[in-house]
């Protein structure tokens, strides 16, 4: 994932972060950010789009 751009996903609270980047060519990655080096998910858009509106917020 060289050359994203994290930003804390605005459902992260708690103490419990995730970090997402969209600045990616056709993919949506994300992490935890308190491992940063760690593993990253990587979705596409579509798939992305669609988790986000399927899960309700706390």
């Amino acid at each position: 994932m060289t050359g994203a751009t994290w930003r804390k996903s605005t459902r992260s609270g708690n103490g419990e972060c995730v970090e997402v980047a969209v600045d990616l060519p056709g993919v949506v990655a994300v992490r935890d950010s308190k491992d940063p080096h760690g593993p990253v998910l990587a979705f596409t858009r579509v798939a992305w789009r669609s988790f986000a509106h399927a899960t309700p917020r706390s």
